[in-house]
C-alpha cells in the first residue's frame, strides 16, 4: 500500500534531491529507485516527477544535460552544489519535523496502535 498524496506533497522534493545524491539519473532511473527503495510505497508516474524536476532545475539545485550515446535521447538529471545544500538544509528539518510529530503522538506507533 502507497502513501496517500498529500502525505507524500511536502517531501517528494527532498527525496528526488535525494535520489540525485547517488549520481546522475534519467527520468525513468530515479522513478525505478524511489519505487525499489520504498519497497513499492513511493510509485510516481513521470507525470509528477518531471515538474518536480523542472522546478528542481529552475531553483538551480538541478543540472540536466541530453546524452544520446545509448541510440536514444536520454535527459540525465544530477545535483548541483546548491541542490546538496537544499538536500542538507531539508534533511535536518525534514527529521526534525518527524521527531516533533512523533512525539506529539506518543512515541513511535502509540496513537496507529491506538486508532484500531
Amino acid at each position: 500500500m502507497g502513501f496517500s498524496r498529500d502525505l507524500l506533497r511536502g517531501s517528494l522534493d527532498l527525496v528526488v534531491l535525494a535520489e540525485l545524491s547517488c549520481g546522475e539519473r534519467y527520468g525513468y532511473q530515479i522513478l525505478s529507485a524511489l519505487r525499489a527503495r520504498s519497497g513499492g510505497r513511493i510509485d510516481l508516474k513521470a507525470g509528477t516527477l518531471y515538474p518536480i524536476l523542472h522546478k528542481l532545475e529552475r531553483d538551480g539545485c538541478v543540472r540536466s544535460r541530453w546524452d544520446e550515446s545509448a541510440g536514444r535521447d536520454r535527459k540525465w538529471y544530477g545535483l548541483t552544489e546548491k541542490g546538496r545544500g537544499r538536500l542538507a538544509e531539508n534533511t535536518r528539518e525534514w527529521l526534525d519535523y518527524a521527531r516533533c510529530v512523533r512525539g506529539m503522538l506518543g512515541g513511535e506507533g502509540a496513537a496507529v496502535e491506538g486508532a484500531v
